[in-house]
């Protein structure tokens, strides 16, 4: 690819490429000094409510680059720790090993609060010490380091095949463009500008998910009614729920039949893999690579309508319903079924993945005589569903749509910003945009 800097006045050729010419090429061990944590087993405890400093370690990392703290719980050091281990805020950390199948945390960066905190790293994060005298800017170093042309660095000479490795040498072998320290300052701050959006955007998609599992979860019970549908506030106990008294709570097997077509022909369909958060996908897609059976003449056919799940993860929540008009392939451990006109499917299938039958496919597939621990749909077709009538079904459904389609544009709106921060991130951080410092 064309260096969109070549032979622009003001910009000079050098290791990395065309640059402003009072930027330097540097490499990184000029300015930093790279090592391995510190091995704290036996000496950590996960609590949130200490004063003992704080272990950092991969769960900590968010795969955009930084901490995350909220979610995951807390490591702490309960003994005493070398004080060189202690970690000061602005320095960096790097993951120096990876175990996703494309690598994308190795070498992702992390930088340390200006927080009261004390803050700990464990062996396999690498710490980058900042040496004032180079004046790097820590914030700057972060973007660089969370670019794509260092993941791509690293990744292409990291050790190991499934678990990738990477070492203190082969990062500070790598050049950057480093500009003035000013200049630096000034392109951290607009890059965290953007990464302040970015954040504001997750929290509130996290907002809006939460409230639509709460509204979920009482809609798909009856603990809430639509206006048009409200009733005298009287129920019906059964043995995982109290449902609307004018509600029904069928078997499965009273509104739904298995499916056993399979694929004698050997028509060449895509072969889907069940989440148990994105329902059915391409299998391909979704394990990165083929993994299923040259020979698919054995394969379950699943048509639009029509559920799917794999009997040995249903308990996970693993259930898919099948939206596209095309005719696809399950793998022959999964159990296929279709709901009769007395059901919206989209409802069910919204009653699936709540909590709560999270937890009773866990205790039915536990109660199955099963010894693999699945759940075959003999068992599975006598569990009982919430049902009220097909009127209330769709108008659930309609409302349960309304609140994914707005989740959905904001996580296209976050998807967007992410995007093209990454290309201001790009053409900042070889000076192809300037920033007045």
């Amino acid at each position: 690819m064309k260096d969109r800097n070549e032979n622009r006045p003001g910009y000079k050729k050098t290791k990395v490429g065309w640059i402003p010419e009072e930027w330097e090429a540097l490499q990184v061990s000029k300015g930093c000094r790279i090592k391995h944590g510190f091995a704290f087993s036996g000496h950590l405890a996960k609590i949130d409510e200490s004063n003992a400093p704080i272990v950092v370690g991969i769960g900590n990392f968010d795969y955009k680059g930084g901490f995350r703290f909220d979610t995951t719980p807390l490591k702490r050091c309960l003994d005493s720790y070398p004080s060189e281990f202690k970690l000061l805020p602005g320095d960096i950390l790097l993951a120096m090993t990876c175990q996703t199948p494309g690598g994308e945390i190795l070498g992702l960066p992390g930088i340390i609060p200006d927080k009261a905190n004390i803050y700990l790293h464990n062996q396999r994060l690498g710490l980058l010490v900042i040496r004032k005298e180079k004046e790097f800017y820590p914030f700057f170093l972060y973007y660089v380091f969370l670019s794509s042309e260092f993941n791509h660095f690293l990744y292409v000479r990291a050790t190991g095949t499934k678990v990738k490795h990477t070492s203190p040498s082969t990062i500070e072998s790598y050049i950057l463009a480093l500009p003035p320290f000013r200049e630096q300052k000034k392109i951290a701050k607009v890059l965290s500008t953007w990464d302040i959006f970015i954040e504001q955007t997750q929290k509130l998609i996290e907002t809006k998910k939460s409230r639509r599992k709460a509204l979920m979860q009482q809609l798909l019970t009856g603990e809430k009614r639509l206006h048009s549908f409200s009733r005298p506030n009287r129920k019906t106990a059964y043995r995982f729920f109290d449902l609307p008294e004018d509600w029904e709570c069928p078997q499965i097997f009273k509104i739904a039949k298995e499916c056993s077509r399979r694929n004698s022909a050997k028509d060449d369909l895509p072969v889907l893999a069940c989440s148990k958060h994105l329902g059915f996908v391409e299998s391909s897609e979704y394990f990165g690579k083929r993994v299923f059976s040259e020979d698919t003449s054995n394969y379950k056919i699943i048509m639009q309508g029509e559920f799917g799940f794999p009997s040995n993860h249903i308990e996970e929540g693993s259930i898919g319903l099948l939206k596209k008009k095309a005719a696809c392939l399950v793998s022959p451990i999964y159990t296929v079924f279709r709901c009769n006109k007395k059901v919206v499917p989209e409802y069910l299938y919204a009653v699936f993945k709540t909590n709560t039958f999270r937890h009773i496919f866990k205790a039915s597939t536990n109660a199955s005589v099963d010894r693999r621990g699945s759940l075959r749909w003999k068992e599975f077709s006598l569990i009982h569903v919430p049902m009220p009538s097909l009127e209330e079904q769709k108008a659930i459904v309609e409302v349960l749509k309304t609140s994914e389609d707005e989740i959905f544009h904001f996580e296209t709106k976050l998807s967007a910003l992410d995007k093209q921060k990454r290309g201001l991130m790009q053409k900042l951080l070889t000076g192809e945009i300037r920033v007045k410092p």
